[in-house]
């Protein structure tokens, strides 16, 4: 992409979303209201509607529903439910899987990045209270720790954000001692990006520099190892080892949206030119330049197609998928030529 990114489209979040939250899934653009809603996609809505900078109304109204929705999922202790009919009720219990992560990772960018005090204030109350727990999973507490960094660029010195990012440096896996494959697991699974963010994130706020060039080495290693002939082409669902060959299918758009994420991170601390390169390959790669050179969101309303095929698109429009294309176009915009 060499000319100005497109600017993201929230038309089609708000169709998904009535008046207790986002719906998980859609057929086409129509919303699967029998499939209810998750606190993995309200987080993903919290940090879109707080990053969009002079947001309309009804995007600020997002925030409040997604701020709303995971004060809701959380219990006491910090730990998370995930699911919720469409009637308004639980179906699981809490606990600290990914989505307990996503949950902090949303509440420490809302209060990062909104223009509304409250939603801050609030915020900072939810985040405190999710922080309180700990989890077992790498990518859980990798979420948390972004969440933790976020927040501390607001309110510097808060302590359970700082109890949370020690927690996590003292137990972040460390790099493989193979050069051909230095990624801390034996496969690339999913959200794959987010490990390294969390490793620069934690590394900048703890001035744990050693941390930190962990962090923007793998990133630098996984944008090569997910690149190929000048495109994105990222890790399909199935995973990809260190014998695999690209591309394969299918793609998810939230792997691209990792990775435009954690090369935003990267260029907030390194200059070099390979972050902002990165982040313009993944909207790139929502315009078609990718594996099978087909355009993966319907510019017209904003949603995201659900996951790329070998030779077809799935137009089913999530909202995972449609977050995705938001959080990556937000981020390509702060980094498209300036139109002379």
């Amino acid at each position: 992409m060499t000319g100005p990114a497109p600017r993201p489209v929230f038309a089609h979040l708000l169709r998904m979303t009535d008046h207790r939250a986002t719906f998980e899934h859609a057929c086409m653009a129509a919303p699967r209201r029998e499939h209810g809603y998750c606190t993995d996609d309200m987080a993903r809505v919290l940090v879109v509607a707080t990053r969009e900078s002079d947001a309309p109304g009804l995007v600020n109204g997002l925030a409040g529903k997604a701020l709303q929705f995971l004060n809701d999922a959380q219990s006491h202790n910090g730990s998370c439910r995930n699911r919720m009919d469409s009637a308004g009720n639980w179906t699981d219990q809490p606990t600290t899987g990914d989505h307990w992560g996503r949950c902090i990772w949303g509440l420490g960018t809302a209060a990062a990045h909104s223009d509304v005090s409250l939603v801050r204030r609030l915020a900072v109350i939810q985040f405190e209270r999710a922080a309180k727990a700990r989890s077992p999973w790498p990518r859980a507490m990798a979420h948390a720790a972004i969440g933790a960094a976020e927040l501390l660029t607001f309110e510097p010195g808060n302590p359970a954000a700082l109890r949370l990012l020690g927690d996590y440096a003292a137990t972040v896996a460390q790099p493989s001692s193979t050069p051909e494959w230095p990624w801390p697991e034996p496969r690339l699974t999913y959200a794959n990006a987010v490990l390294p963010e969390a490793m620069i994130a934690a590394g900048v706020a703890l001035e744990d520099a050693d941390l930190k060039q962990c962090g923007l080495d793998l990133l630098e290693w996984l944008l090569d190892c997910e690149t190929a002939d000048g495109h994105l082409s990222p890790t399909p669902v199935g995973g990809r080892g260190p014998h695999d060959d690209k591309p394969a299918f299918d793609q998810q758009p939230t792997e691209v949206a990792s990775l435009a994420d954690a090369c935003a991170r990267a260029a907030a601390t390194d200059p070099r030119a390979l972050w902002p390169d990165g982040i313009r390959l993944a909207a790139a790669w929502f315009e078609g330049a990718n594996d099978a050179g087909l355009q993966m969101w319907e510019p017209e309303a904003g949603g995201g197609y659900d996951g790329l095929l070998a030779d077809c698109v799935n137009l089913n429009q999530g909202a995972e998928s449609t977050v995705s294309v938001i959080s990556t176009l937000q981020h390509a915009q702060r980094f498209s030529p300036v139109p002379q």
